[in-house]
């Protein structure tokens, strides 16, 4: 394994983090919100931290320490993450196309070897269990529209909503629209980088070329779609049978998903605890000075 790759990727790893902190604070500007940068990065590397613990807890935490440092709206600080997981979630949906165009055998031999097909996985439904969906969703829509209409008796719980609504439609006024595609589109391209670098540390993958590892990152960005630390497992799964389409033996694709995520997790939980460290040592601003 050549390690020199391995530590070229990581400033790509980083830097894919700080992107989405300056976007953040982008997005967070039109709202009267002005949270000191380092406070927005720590936030960040402290989120993904924690989600290897608890998974999807970090978007909360990370708008919880924004109030609990900067004084900012923790309401509007959902409806902004919210709103980045929505053009997250276009821009990997843009890429899978583009990929998938690209290289439809390979994901057509994809979907046979794994099994994943719509019509295999419908037909695994019985009558019984056909009824029984249709009433859960039935169940939870009933649900969500009393609780919506109950909460809206409540002032506070109606300022709370018009929060989170400023911070989901934020990004309609950031200050400077193409600073902030660049910092999104900024984002994905370091994630591909951090793990495409990381083909030139084995020998086995080296030759495998740019859109193999592009293949490969983008089933991975759907695997650990999986609620599980850091997509552990069904990242390890696609990605090496991807690998394994182009040739790559098991027991070499199986080392090289190991390996990458063992130290790119790691990366992350250094990236963490560094965070939490520069935060212990940050005061605290007022709610008043962090609109000021």
């Amino acid at each position: 394994m050549s390690w020199t790759w391995m530590l070229l990727s990581f400033p790509f790893g980083i830097m894919a983090q700080v992107f989405r902190a300056l976007r953040w604070k982008q997005a967070l500007a039109p709202l009267g919100e002005k949270p000191r940068l380092h406070t927005c990065i720590n936030a960040v590397f402290i989120s993904y931290g924690s989600s290897l613990v608890v998974p999807r807890v970090g978007e909360m935490l990370r708008c919880g320490i924004l109030r609990r440092w900067e004084g900012t709206n923790f309401s509007r600080g959902i409806g902004t993450v919210v709103t980045e997981r929505v053009i997250d979630s276009t821009l990997v949906m843009l890429l899978a196309l583009i990929t998938a165009a690209c290289q439809i055998p390979l994901f057509m031999r994809f979907f046979s070897q794994t099994g994943v097909s719509l019509q295999g996985f419908l037909g695994t439904f019985t009558t019984a269990g056909w009824l029984v969906t249709i009433f859960c969703s039935i169940l939870i829509l009933c649900t969500a529209i009393l609780l919506v209409w109950r909460l809206n008796f409540f002032s506070r719980t109606r300022a709370v909503l018009s929060d989170l609504k400023d911070g989901l439609f934020s990004v309609r006024h950031v200050q400077n629209p193409l600073l902030f595609w660049v910092y999104s589109l900024g984002i994905w391209a370091c994630y591909y980088l951090h793990f495409y670098l990381t083909f030139y540390c084995f020998q086995y993958t080296a030759q495998l070329g740019a859109m193999a590892a592009l293949v490969a990152f983008v089933v991975g960005c759907f695997a650990v779609l999986v609620p599980t630390p850091n997509g552990a497992g069904p990242w390890h799964f696609a990605v090496k049978t991807v690998l394994v389409l182009y040739g790559v033996s098991q027991i070499d694709g199986a080392l090289f998903v190991l390996v990458v995520h063992s130290i790119q997790t790691l990366l992350v939980v250094v990236l963490g605890l560094y965070g939490a460290a520069a935060l212990f040592f940050t005061k605290k601003r007022k709610a008043l000075e962090a609109r000021s």
